[in-house]
């Protein structure tokens, strides 16, 4: 049997690699957050016979494997045996991103099922180079316009999506003034993603790129779209708890989350024996940095139970530690989280509704409705100095929204976990139906 080690001890002997030269990254997409259990064991096997321990997954559900130098030959080597597609150190290929995780289990009355989302990823013929997600409407646990290309079904029209254009490396979101069938999504993405590249000096990095620009630029082109009604309304922010065994329909569905972003390739092993055994299609990862597995009956509940205590696997965590969003790949940015995590805990501080996202990177992708932004004060070249902190919030506190204003800039780090506290009670003082004070906006920083 294996036994967890202590959080702490484990934290520091294995998430050191990230800024050790001899350390690489290898990230493997999964299409959609869909995890082919055969596919996973193999990875894992190949891993395993590299001296690996642990694995982790990404923000946009992908597989990350953190591998010394002297390994990364026989790893690779294996891995293209295996015909597994991976990117080492790059991100030029980054995953498609969906909310299919969530699909009976979170998400509910809706056209797009299981069936839909297949045809879907099986019509993406190329590898998208830059980041889309497709999301339900109806729904809020996975983050609908962190994308470049952003598709939202649309709640009223079955097998037609709303189209939300974020232009790489800017703040700028356009909303396509068509809604497009379900079957012409894969190629107009790709058409959308030529012309953005092939234009980069209007599209790409330029924060006056124009969304009418590119409209007018694929007006040639024969999709089968037609008009959007109306523009479409976000749903409001609300993460469902997504640890634990629960119940849905007939079934189960278990939830799993690691405080230190690392899973067990032993545990992970025993989960996809498990998953064929008890006739569990595929698993998934969440933009959660977890994993979902759908389907269970309740005959095989035991069987799970066992499982997670073999492992010592805890899988109730408290709400205020699973509504953070952390950078892929920043040791500092998940130091941060814990410290701020344990003042919210100590305080005993209600963060139901709010997604915290902590950015210590220019240009990075983070799904939030309060964010702590990290700024060198001295800076000599790509060395930061002397930190301080700023925390922004979303419009309306939906993470799906663009910044609205500033809560407070440049926090010392001893006084920023209780001024992220007041920026968290600024959101209910938001919902307070008897409050008729407007907060004060400071519009345009970039989220």
């Amino acid at each position: 049997m294996e036994k967890e080690q202590n959080p702490n001890n484990k934290f520091i002997a294995q998430r050191q690699f990230i800024n050790m030269k001899d350390i690489n990254t290898i990230k493997i997409n999964f299409k959609g957050g869909i995890i082919a259990h055969n596919d996973l064991y193999n990875i894992l096997l190949a891993a395993g016979k590299s001296g690996m321990l642990y694995v982790r997954f990404g923000l946009r559900q992908q597989l990350l494997l953190d591998i010394e130098i002297e390994e990364l030959d026989n790893l690779t080597a294996e891995l293209e045996t295996l015909g597994i597609s991976f990117e080492l150190n790059k991100e030029e290929f980054p995953n498609i991103i969906s909310s299919y995780p969530a699909e009976e289990v979170f998400i509910i009355n809706t056209w797009l099922n299981a069936n839909v989302y297949h045809e879907i990823f099986e019509s993406f013929v190329y590898t998208p180079r830059l980041k889309i997600n497709i999301s339900d409407a109806n729904q809020s646990f996975t983050p609908m316009l962190t994308g470049n290309i952003n598709w939202v079904a649309s709640p009223g029209e079955p097998n037609f999506w709303h189209l939300f254009i974020r232009f790489p490396k800017t703040n700028i979101i356009y909303e396509w003034k068509d809604v497009v069938h379900t079957n012409d999504l894969a190629g107009m993405s790709l058409r959308i993603e030529e012309t953005i590249l092939q234009e980069k000096e209007k599209f790409y990095d330029n924060n006056e790129a124009s969304g009418d620009a590119l409209y007018e630029s694929l007006s040639t082109v024969t999709f089968n779209t037609k008009s959007a009604e109306t523009p479409l309304v976000l749903p409001p922010f609300n993460l469902p708890y997504y640890e634990g065994f629960n119940r849905y329909n007939d079934k189960y569905w278990l939830g799993i989350y690691r405080r230190d972003e690392l899973f067990s390739i032993q545990f992970l092993k025993d989960v996809c024996r498990l998953s064929i055994k008890t006739e569990i299609g595929q698993l998934c990862s969440t933009p959660w940095k977890t994993i979902i597995i759908k389907g269970i009956s309740g005959k095989d509940r035991k069987d799970w139970n066992y499982l997670l205590d073999k492992y010592q696997i805890n899988v109730r965590h408290a709400a205020n530690e699973l509504n953070f969003q952390v950078e892929d790949n920043s040791l500092e940015a998940l130091k941060l989280k814990h410290h701020l995590v344990k003042y919210l805990n100590n305080d005993d501080t209600r963060t139901f509704g709010v997604c915290v996202g902590i950015k210590t990177r220019k240009k990075s992708e983070v799904f939030s409705s309060v964010l702590v932004r990290r700024k060198a004060l001295i800076r000599i070249g790509k060395w930061g100095f002397i930190y301080t902190y700023d925390i922004l919030c979303a419009k309306d506190y939906n993470p799906n929204e663009r910044t609205d204003f500033v809560f407070s800039r440049d926090n010392p780090k001893f006084l920023l976990a209780e001024q992220l506290r007041r920026a968290v009670l600024s959101y209910y003082h938001y919902l307070d139906p008897n409050d008729d004070d407007d907060e004060e906006s400071a519009g345009n920083d970039d989220f």
